[in-house]
């Protein structure tokens, strides 16, 4: 057993991002400015996006999102309740409807079939979640979008550096007439981090110059600038927008971040194609589904527990995992269970089985870049020690 408590997720920082950072300290100038452009530039390229829009959140991208496309009071978009309460609270925001569906059995991701059984004349987008780091079933989403002119508003806060039928996440290169659009997280547990921060990509131009405009209080194109030499003090209000800007600090932060970003996610690769060999072996255990057209980007690694043949429960392995100084999570707990959902919408638990069902099985183990090949080891061992102790 572990001496000392493994975190469920720690950042891969080191020097590299001090010296981005000192670099923006000795400059002078700390917000929103030339490091965040530069941050913006490098993203796109990363993931072969012609626009891409830095923020301080995964929220606000969302928000901003839907902001962009026009979403009013009383729309409805389609989105599932297996994710974390963001996906579903900015929808809110404009007093519309989060249309809940439910989540494929195999790999949590949003259900095509019943996006299409949901739509109504209200619906204005689909924001299906890449659960995990596996991207969902883009191409059937996107027949769906083009064919009752929605837009694709994707949850990819997970799902850098994941890739889809050979294209990257963020990409944003489908032909299709609609508005799509890719919203990124950096937190501070993600594939790469600026503590807080997201990123919107897209391929449409009028989109990015709205989010990028609405990000900043609506004030008209480069407002930045005013504080520079080549700037003037004149600004227009263009719209009543947000305060949503990312900090050169968080980017250079995120600068930092980008250079090592393959070497830390093939080690997120290496830690899950460890795990799957030693938990494919054990009938107490489901490991995660993959694709093979699609490239994992292992945020999570979700395991499930096949409880018929456990003595215990989902909640009493969790437990058994922290007496043994293994941090643990679960990924997530679904929309529809939590009061406001079930108060607003009278919800039940059963209303998506999928999800309830699965839920109740799920445990999120470790998966990160800075773990050693020790902690990989006590991981592992863990598992398997109480899979063995409780089976049946």
């Amino acid at each position: 057993m572990r001496q000392t408590f493994l975190p469920f997720a720690l950042p891969d920082v080191d020097d590299t991002e001090l010296s981005q950072i000192k670099e923006v300290l000795d400059s002078g100038w700390i917000t929103t400015g030339a490091k965040t452009h530069q941050f913006e530039q490098a993203f796109a390229q990363a993931v072969g996006a012609k626009y891409a829009i830095a923020v301080n959140s995964c929220t606000a991208a969302m928000h901003l999102a839907l902001e962009a496309i026009g979403l009013q009071t009383g729309d409805e978009v389609i989105t599932t309740p297996y994710t974390f309460a963001a996906t579903a609270e900015v929808i809110r925001y404009f007093g519309a409807k989060p249309v809940l569906v439910d989540i494929n059995v195999t790999d949590f991701n949003i259900n095509p079939e019943l996006i299409d059984r949901n739509l109504t004349t209200r619906t204005r987008a689909v924001m299906p979640i890449h659960i995990a780091g596996l991207p969902a079933d883009l191409d059937s989403i996107d027949d769906l979008a083009d064919h009752r002119n929605l837009a694709v508003i994707e949850d990819a806060a997970h799902a850098f550096p994941a890739q889809y039928k050979g294209q990257i996440i963020g990409q944003s290169t489908h032909g299709g007439k609609n508005p799509r659009l890719t919203c990124f997280s950096f937190y501070a547990t993600k594939t790469i981090t600026t503590g807080e921060g997201g990123m919107i990509t897209t391929a449409n131009e009028t989109i990015a110059d709205r989010c990028r405009m609405m990000a900043l209080h609506g004030i008209s194109k480069d407002a930045w600038k005013r504080y520079t030499a080549e700037g003037s003090w004149y600004y227009e209000i263009i719209a009543p927008g947000y305060k949503y800007n990312l900090t050169d600090i968080a980017s250079a932060m995120g600068m930092a971040q980008l250079a090592k970003a393959e070497r830390m996610a093939q080690r997120r690769r290496d830690i899950a194609q460890r795990y799957n060999q030693i938990f494919k072996e054990m009938p107490q255990l489901q490991i995660p589904f993959e694709r093979s057209d699609c490239q994992h980007a292992w945020h999570l690694y979700m395991l499930r527990l096949n409880l018929e043949r456990l003595k215990i429960s989902r909640n009493q392995f969790i437990e058994e995992l922290k007496a043994r100084h293994i941090g643990v999570s679960v990924h997530f707990i679904p929309l529809h269970l939590h009061p406001y959902y079930r108060q607003t919408y009278g919800y039940q638990p059963t209303d998506f089985p999928i999800a309830y069902q699965e839920y109740q099985r799920e445990i999120s183990l470790p998966i990160y870049s800075k773990m050693s090949d020790a902690d990989v080891q006590d991981v592992l061992e863990a598992v398997v020690e109480i899979a063995q102790i409780y089976a049946v």
